[in-house]
């Protein structure tokens, strides 16, 4: 199953090819960091999958956004989930995580190398 890529508008050419989990934060129970590419024009990109469950029962809420930005920005993200030995856990301890869980004083978790010139996507499926 893929997404609709924003740069060629293949409908199911975009795949998540690598992901991290993160801790939840003061918004959400569910945070994954994630490399996407298109498996048609090439195109990269960082997405991010926010779920909470806070609320009434049987609620949930999530958000799931693609964002490009540098390739730079890029290459450090993807280096970081490289060198995590288990990116499916939320709790692990290793350099990686602690680098990409920073929180603001709210609580909330600050989405790692998004500079001002950063361009939102929906993540279609």
């Amino acid at each position: 199953m893929g997404f609709q890529c924003p740069h060629c508008n293949n409908r199911t050419s975009l795949q998540i090819i690598n992901r991290i989990e993160l801790p939840p934060d003061a918004r959400s129970d569910e945070i994954t960091l994630q490399i996407v590419k298109c498996q048609r024009c090439q195109f990269e990109a960082v997405a991010i999958y926010e779920e909470s469950h806070r609320g009434a029962l049987d609620s949930e809420v999530f958000d799931h956004y693609g964002y490009t930005i540098g390739q730079d920005e890029l290459k450090a993200l993807k280096a970081l989930i490289r060198r995590c030995p288990e990116p499916k856990n939320r709790r692990c301890g290793c350099e990686s995580h602690s680098a990409l869980n920073r929180k603001d004083a709210s609580g909330r978790w600050i989405k790692p190398g998004f500079s001002v010139d950063s361009t939102t996507f929906a993540m279609v499926l």
